[in-house]
């Protein structure tokens, strides 16, 4: 059976580590979240990172939005952050409900991007420079690292079903361990072939149970970062029950990428701090 990847017990390590170094900061990292709508996940997700916030001793602030507010008050507000010393870290809750995120993202400073999402940031990523990347893609590389650690292997494969967008971040880390990855789509033709070549797969098609245990190279690391809520239910784009008897190691749904993503989001708030100070973090 695949060993389980417990995203909860590394970001509450990771957790520790932060609070520790915000206790000896000369002052308060500060995170602000433009929350727009009621979509009961994303009001789900950002309640668990103003609780990790809280824990972890960095001052949250929340501004919230009815569904149908206008892009051009969403960027007022950025902009009105953009210019607060005091706020490192700015970080629109996605997805939006009417609203286009390609014209409010590039409205944050880069170096409070916090979610690694502006060009400008994954531009620098790519060229190896100082930058701050997607938390959802550092807390993949953790996990992965998690991983292979424990099962030492000289040459790898890693390919991600997921639209190549959301793809980049994590094949640019991917390259600076020289781990080659293929990135295709839920609808290829090829799919099962192209999944059962990976000694690494990772899943982002929001899909419940796209991966089956037939589509699993034996012993390989399966990262899920989907999360599809059916019934109250949280699902993941694997199936879990066939995937653990082939896969190496697995990560759960909830549990695993999840928690992982807010820890590293708490990381990505330092570095802009770090950034913004000139501290070494």
């Amino acid at each position: 059976m695949a060993m389980i990847l417990d995203g909860k017990a590394l970001s509450a390590r990771i957790h520790e580590k932060i609070k520790t170094r915000v206790a000896a900061l000369p002052s308060q990292p500060g995170l602000a979240v433009v929350l727009v709508g009621n979509d009961p996940a994303s009001h789900t997700y950002v309640n668990l990172k103003q609780k990790a916030c809280e824990e972890t001793g960095i001052r949250f602030e929340k501004f919230l939005y009815s569904a149908g507010v206008s892009e051009s008050e969403i960027i007022e507000k950025i902009n009105e952050l953009n210019a607060r010393e005091d706020i490192h870290g700015i970080l629109v809750q996605l997805p939006l409900p009417n609203q286009d995120a390609n014209n409010i993202i590039p409205k944050i400073n880069p170096l409070k991007d916090v979610d690694g999402f502006h060009r400008e940031n994954i531009e620098r990523l790519k060229r190896g420079e100082p930058a701050i990347a997607s938390a959802v893609a550092l807390g993949v590389m953790k996990l992965i690292a998690h991983a292979i650690d424990q099962s030492p292997k000289e040459e790898r494969k890693a390919v991600m079903v997921s639209s190549p967008l959301f793809a980049e971040p994590i094949e640019t880390l991917m390259k600076e361990r020289s781990i080659p990855m293929t990135v295709v789509q839920a609808e290829s033709e090829n799919l099962k072939e192209t999944t059962r070549e990976a000694d690494i797969l990772i899943v982002a098609e929001g899909m419940p149970g796209l991966i089956t245990g037939d589509m699993v190279k034996p012993g390989a690391v399966v990262i899920d970062v989907g999360t599809t809520r059916v019934e109250e239910k949280l699902h993941g784009d694997v199936d879990q029950a066939s995937v653990a008897p082939i896969a190496g190691a697995l990560t759960p749904v909830p549990g695993g990428v999840g928690p992982m993503t807010v820890a590293m989001l708490l990381v990505n708030i330092l570095k802009a701090y770090g950034f913004q100070t000139s501290i070494d973090n």
